[in-house]
Parts: structure tokens; C-alpha cells; sequence
């Protein structure tokens, strides 16, 4: 049985890959923040305690405070920037001085990385954007630094929106979709580069079990649609109309420089790594995935 420690269990991600994972057979550990409780990590004191969990096979990184919990002040954009950089040099430093090292450090990044990019279609080779995300998906991949140095395969999982009705962007919109109320963002001409939680276990494994990756892997979906296709979807699966477009004056009004960095941004991005790799997604298309995840007949 292989042991993974996970940071960020209790979120959104983190509880899909524990259960799924777990039926699987693997024996799963959170790295809690509360000292009480064995293994913990505290960033400001710079200490992670395994207590007899010891040999550890790999580490999911998913720390971070969430993007899109209100509106990027200074101060909200500092605490974005350090739960995910000085979080993840703290793993990668602590583990590449382990006696047991891990054999592969799986850790979050995202498709801010790439920017806007407007109709450019973009792989793992692309090189990275401007602006504050891309800035901090930079400093979050490079802080892993420490465990490639010392011979531990390192992951960065750019993530595209990830799709759940549990939680994120696709469960906000659900009530206003459901109530007719949804529409396009501004023109609606931006790419979104998409990927459901379903099938993020399934990815999680075929990386572990192909030693041979390692690197950033573009965790999406290899068909990404454009703003305007994914509301009329998902109204199609909801049987509801899209017809109220929001003014893109009003997002900038209301939310700033999120709203032209995550709701503007157009990222064209395409998984090659994974489908390079053998890699099969399960919910490739957008109107099954949703149909997957609402539990509608389509």
C-alpha cells in the first residue's frame, strides 16, 4: 500500500482525491494545520511533524487561498501569493532534507500561468503570461525547486476551472442558470480551459503509475470552449434559456483586477503531456461532463 500525504484535503479537490483514492487502495494522510493533530505544518514557525508517519511515497500539494473569494485587495493578494509559494518551498525544503523521500511531489499550479492569450493555443511548452497570476503560478512552480534538486520527481498541475456542483465557479452559477438568469461574460469570445472533478483521480493515478512524467501537465480537458459555448451548455443540459449576457463594465465595477484576470482572460489550453502520455479522459466533452456532474439524462 503506497501512503500519500495531502495538503489541502478539506477542500474541494482534496476531499474528491481522499475518497477516491482511498477505494483504491491507497492509504492517504492529511497534513493538517492544527498542531493537535499528527502530521501538521505550521508555515509561520516553518515546521512540518510526520510524528510516525515517516516514509511517505508521494505528496499532493493543494494548498492555497482561494482566487475568487472576493475582490484582490493588497493585502488579499499577499495572502494569495504566500499560502501557495512560501507553502510549497516549505514542503519542497523539508522533504529534500527527509531521510525517506518521497518518489513524486505532485503539486497545484494553474492555467493563469499562461495569461491572456487570447487565440493562441497553448501546451506545456508555452512560455508563461503576464499578470499577477501568471506571476504567481511562476513563483509557485519554481518554489519546488529544493525537492527536483534533490532528485524527487516534481508535478505541476496546471489546473483549469475545475467543474464540481459541489463548490467553485460551476456551482455559483447554478442558481441564476437554474433560474433562467445566466448568460455570456461580456462578448463571451474568451477560450475557458476546463476540467472535471471527476476525473481528477483518474489523472492523479495514471501520473503516479508513469514515472517518466514529471514537469508542468495541463490538467484539462483536451476540448476547451469559448465562454459563449459553455453558457448555452450549460442552459442546454439545464433546460433553461441564456439569454442575459453581463456587461463587462459592471464585472470590472464590481470586481476589478479579478474580473479581467479570471473571468476576461482567454487560455486556449490543450492536456498534450497527459494525451502524449496514454492518457484517456473519461469527460472529454462539456455538455457529458455536465450531464455527469448535474445527474441529467442527456
Amino acid at each position: 500500500m503506497q501512503t500519500i500525504l495531502i495538503t489541502g484535503a478539506s477542500g474541494l479537490v482534496g476531499r474528491e482525491l481522499t475518497r477516491s483514492l482511498s477505494a483504491a487502495g491507497y492509504r492517504i494522510l492529511a497534513l493538517h494545520r492544527n498542531s493537535q493533530t499528527v502530521p501538521f505544518w505550521d508555515f509561520k514557525r516553518k515546521l512540518i511533524e510526520l510524528g510516525e508517519y515517516q516514509k511517505i511515497d508521494a505528496v499532493i500539494n493543494l494548498a492555497g487561498e482561494n482566487i475568487a473569494a472576493g475582490r484582490w485587495t493588497s493585502a488579499r493578494k499577499k495572502r494569495i501569493r504566500q499560502s501557495r509559494v512560501e507553502g510549497t518551498c516549505l514542503l519542497a525544503e523539508f522533504f529534500a532534507a527527509a531521510k525517506y523521500k518521497p518518489k513524486v511531489l505532485i503539486s497545484a499550479s494553474a492555467v493563469g500561468f499562461y495569461g491572456d492569450r487570447e487565440e493562441e493555443e497553448l501546451t506545456e511548452a508555452s512560455p508563461v503570461g503576464t499578470g499577477f497570476l501568471a506571476n504567481v503560478a511562476q513563483e509557485w512552480e519554481a518554489a519546488t525547486q529544493p525537492a527536483t534538486a534533490a532528485g524527487i520527481r516534481v508535478i505541476h498541475l496546471r489546473f483549469g476551472m475545475i467543474l464540481s456542483s459541489k463548490g467553485g465557479a460551476l456551482a455559483k452559477m447554478l442558481l441564476p442558470f437554474t433560474m433562467g438568469l445566466g448568460g455570456s461574460i461580456g462578448c463571451g469570445k474568451q477560450w475557458m480551459s476546463w476540467i472535471s472533478l471527476h476525473e481528477l483521480p483518474n489523472i492523479i493515478s495514471h501520473i503516479l503509475q508513469h514515472e517518466d512524467l514529471h514537469g508542468p501537465i495541463n490538467t484539462v480537458s483536451p476540448s476547451p470552449v469559448r465562454n459563449s459555448e459553455f453558457t448555452q451548455t450549460l442552459a442546454a443540459v439545464l433546460h433553461r434559456p441564456a439569454l442575459l449576457p453581463v456587461p463587462r463594465f459592471l464585472l470590472k465595477i464590481l470586481f476589478g483586477e479579478m474580473a479581467s484576470e479570471l473571468l476576461f482572460a482567454s487560455t486556449k489550453v490543450k492536456p498534450l503531456r497527459l494525451l502524449e502520455s496514454g492518457y484517456i479522459f473519461q469527460e472529454a466533452e462539456l455538455k457529458t461532463a455536465l450531464c455527469h456532474l448535474l445527474h441529467k439524462h442527456c
